[in-house]
């Protein structure tokens, strides 16, 4: 009988609706990226998680929680879509990843969540780590409350050939499983991996289509998946009502991927106008990480880095950059992605100082790591905006980033769902 009554007052309290919460945010001024218009005093009333109305200020209910922002610019939370949490960073030696544990990788993963959340980047892609489904695990923590981080869409592994880009490639030595997970060098064999990485719980499938920067024994030129292998992995995704993207350094495996239905190019780094007017037509977004050549460059020299990964650096970072100010010319659709994991986790909003610098205007630059960079992952009704029905993700920085866009480098203020993080 007790057994009985504890279990039916657990089942009560369980579906008890939960006391509704309510904050009024006081914002100085707001900035709208879907409109490209800034808003001065502004009243964000939030209903526990989700933003309920935007307003001019008026003074809220006597008792009620208000969150006083109006000293700082205010924007939407911003979304990284190159991120690798759940990995370990390049270093001078190659075998790092395969060094770490993977409980210190997991361990390692939630650290960098709360550090890129703190920076502001409420929201992240993570495409790709080298232990397979690392990842999955990680977001599915945050998703629990277990532990804290940005809302996360993961990948689960890497889809590469054997031996190619999106692996720990060292001469006499054979990696373990989970860090294989994702090998295959034919239609056939992509297509049994693309529907074991869906059963592992990935979001998204993440394609090395060409050799990597980061990587021993590849060339970022080289062809590694061929236009037959990125059509299999596509077509698997679709069946599972997802997308593909691709890894894809080199100009002829650019537009080969995107001849084989990708959703988006990552990097993008030796682009030609070719490859530029076919993303153009086929809505296929870029996303180039132009920020972290100068850190490879700096940094992985003070620190030993291998000289292999500093001359495919070199060969790649000035060619980037020209790229990517012919693809904004051209009105290529450009979403926000920094590779961070490459350098440090929380470092993100660096890059917005290079896509300026390389064309786009500042609202331009926010708008990449916002509505278009929702638009991208599909969530352009949660994310992205501060609007009704949206989540309450939002930061504030002191000063103003359409005159100044590093401001956002420094953000004074993050919240998460309603929740103040920082």
């Amino acid at each position: 009988m007790m057994k009985w009554m504890l279990a039916a007052m657990a089942a009560l309290i369980a579906v008890a609706p939960a006391e509704a919460r309510t904050v009024y945010v006081h914002a100085g001024r707001l900035i709208d990226p879907a409109t490209a218009q800034v808003l001065s005093d502004r009243m964000i009333r939030i209903e526990d998680d989700k933003v309920a109305e935007v307003a001019p200020w008026k003074t809220p209910p006597a008792g009620a929680e208000i969150v006083d922002w109006s000293r700082y610019t205010v924007l939407p939370g911003l979304i990284d879509l190159h991120t690798h949490l759940a990995d370990v960073g390049d270093s001078s030696d190659p075998l790092l990843p395969y060094k770490t544990s993977p409980a210190a990788t997991a361990l390692l993963g939630a650290s960098h969540a709360l550090t890129t959340l703190r920076a502001g980047f409420t929201t992240v892609r993570d495409v790709g780590t080298y232990r397979a489904f690392t990842d999955v695990a990680l977001r599915d923590a945050i998703n629990q409350g277990l532990v804290p981080g940005p809302r996360m869409l993961v990948a689960g592994a890497y889809i590469t050939r054997p031996g190619g880009g999106g692996e720990v490639n060292v001469k006499g030595m054979t990696m373990p499983e989970d860090m294989r997970f994702g090998e295959a060098s034919t239609p056939a064999e992509v297509r049994d991996k693309a529907e074991r990485i869906f059963a592992g719980g990935a979001d998204f499938l993440k394609l090395i289509a060409t050799g990597a920067v980061l990587a021993i024994g590849t060339e970022p030129g080289q062809i590694e998946l061929d236009e037959a292998a990125v059509r299999a992995a596509v077509e698997v995704a679709k069946a599972h009502g997802s997308y593909a993207t691709a890894h894809a350094h080199g100009a002829e495996g650019i537009k080969a991927a995107i001849r084989g239905g990708v959703h988006s190019i990552e990097h993008a780094s030796l682009i030609d106008d070719e490859g530029i007017a076919l993303a153009k037509i086929r809505g296929v977004w870029l996303v180039m990480d132009i920020y972290n050549g100068d850190y490879i460059a700096e940094e992985g020299r003070k620190q030993g880095w291998p000289a292999e990964y500093l001359r495919k650096n070199d060969e790649t970072t000035e060619a980037q950059r020209q790229g990517f100010a012919k693809a904004v010319k051209a009105g290529v659709k450009i979403g926000y992605g920094t590779d961070a994991g490459v350098y440090p986790h929380g470092l993100n909003a660096r890059q917005f100082a290079y896509m300026v610098r390389y064309g786009m205007t500042p609202m331009q630059a926010i708008q990449s790591a916002t509505t278009s960079a929702a638009e991208l992952i599909g969530w352009q009704d949660k994310v992205g905006r501060v609007a009704p029905g949206f989540f309450a993700d939002i930061v504030a920085v002191e000063g103003d980033p359409l005159s100044d866009i590093r401001v956002l480098e420094h953000v004074s203020a993050v919240m998460k769902g309603g929740q103040l993080v920082r």
